[in-house]
């Protein structure tokens, strides 16, 4: 199978995307897709992981599934994942999908209409603005953003261009946490004054790797994008750029974005935490690893709560040791919130506790909306694509931005070594140039997020 010629597309397609930075959105007239029948074409982008099939979670696994959404386009830097790829979507779809290099490309097709983002961490941000601008809707994964700055553009030009953004948290659409949300927020364990979240995931030792040629079918430029040139290192691709800086945000950003994104719906926070602490390190390994292993964050808000967060990729299965998970602390007692159940416990007398209301997946009935082997955070973008309404997503773009700011900030107070206080307005730190110079990053061109979406 041949993947679309790049040659000569590079230069023209460097001018043409500074165009879209500054110009009119490419929407199409009659972009309303009211009509169940109508068909959505969507392009995958970075279909390694998640993009893929994925045990089930994956992008293109889902979307194949759902009726009269199409999946046209693959697109990758690593085109020897193609063939896997474009065979996968025509058993489940029924269509071979064109493959597609350079994202750029996708967005002078017309008749592309959403993007569905699974590339690594620091590429979310240019590529969800750009298809906005390109008039195009996005599914982007979590963390949504690469820095803080970054997400909130995502949301101007989201907002801007009118575009359906919806954030990879997909705990959202979990029937089980909207219950759990409802249960708190309705005030019926009392009063919460703390939240905690907790990722216990085991992550391999890396090792040292030398730097070597890049492999045939790699674009290793392309890859690194708005992240400074290194020569191509495989622990720097692949899985492993999770581990690295310039491409990384620390496993806060990763699984722990997760879980505050509970904790933060559950305690109704809509507003950025004041003060951040956070401290951690790299241990009980040796590699070329550079961010840390284990982090505990504490964050502040100006009603006074707190809301906790500890990540730790070393072997943990102890039975001393708490569940992963979301924990909510109130005033009448405390719930754990599972993947597979949400649990209370009440205040008894003395320091006894009494079980409380429980919820458990399997309890729950199955409602009209739901296909069979689809997970409904991308039929709940699909549904909103088609009637234009963002307000309607379980994830719009603005409350993943909220989720992954929260973890660039711990990432922050540990990257400075100090408590930071933090202005939830305007979005910097206070009399600390040090720790706003965190906000940003400075970029490779021509991969640069516009100051102006």
């Amino acid at each position: 199978m041949k993947s679309i010629n790049r040659r000569g597309f590079l230069k023209k397609s460097t001018v043409a995307t500074a165009g879209l930075m500054v110009s009119a959105p490419m929407i199409k007239k009659g972009f309303a897709k009211n009509s169940p029948n109508e068909t959505i074409n969507i392009a995958v982008v970075g279909i390694r992981d998640r993009g893929g099939i994925y045990g089930g979670g994956g992008h293109y696994g889902n979307f194949c599934k759902i009726p009269n959404v199409r999946v046209t386009a693959v697109c990758d830097v690593d085109e020897r994942l193609f063939q896997k790829a474009v065979d996968e979507v025509e058993k489940l779809g029924g269509n071979r999908p064109k493959t597609v290099v350079d994202f750029r490309e996708l967005l002078e097709d017309k008749d592309i209409d959403a993007v569905s983002i699974a590339t690594p961490d620091h590429w979310h941000a240019l590529q969800t603005i750009w298809a906005c601008q390109a008039g195009k809707d996005v599914y982007v994964e979590k963390p949504v953003s690469y820095t803080v700055d970054e997400g909130r553009k995502m949301v101007q030009a989201a907002r801007k261009y009118s575009r359906v953004v919806q954030a990879g948290t997909q705990s959202r659409s979990s029937r089980l946490v909207q219950e759990a949300v409802k249960f708190l927020q309705d005030g019926k364990l009392g009063d919460i004054y703390m939240g905690r979240g907790i990722v216990y995931r085991y992550r391999g030792n890396i090792g040292y790797t030398k730097d070597s040629p890049t492999p045939k079918g790699v674009n290793w430029s392309l890859f690194l994008g708005p992240a400074p040139y290194r020569p191509f290192n495989e622990s720097r691709f692949s899985y492993n750029w999770h581990w690295y800086w310039d491409t990384s945000t620390t496993e806060f950003g990763n699984n722990g974005v997760h879980l505050m994104d509970k904790v933060r719906w559950g305690m109704n926070k809509r507003i950025h935490p004041v003060k951040i602490q956070c401290m951690g390190g790299f241990y009980a390994q040796d590699s070329d690893q550079e961010v840390p292993n284990i982090q505990t964050a504490a964050f502040k808000y100006e009603d006074g709560t707190i809301m906790e967060c500890e990540v730790r990729s070393l072997f943990t299965n102890s039975e001393h040791e708490s569940k992963e998970g979301a924990f909510f602390y109130t005033s009448e007692g405390w719930a754990y919130l599972g993947g597979r159940e949400f649990r209370t416990y009440l205040k008894g007398k003395g320091r006894k506790e009494e079980p409380g209301p429980t919820i458990s997946y399997k309890d729950l009935a199955p409602v009209e909306s739901e296909i069979k082997g689809v997970e409904p955070h991308y039929i709940n973008f699909i549904d909103c694509v088609r009637s234009r309404r963002w307000q309607d997503l379980n994830a719009d773009i603005l409350e993943g931005h909220m989720s992954t700011a929260m973890m660039h900030l711990g990432n922050i107070a540990y990257r400075t070594g100090r408590t930071l206080t933090f202005n939830p307005y305007s979005e910097r730190f206070i009399d600390d140039d040090d720790a706003n110079s965190y906000l940003t990053r400075e970029y490779r061109q021509p991969y640069a997020v516009p100051n102006e979406v």
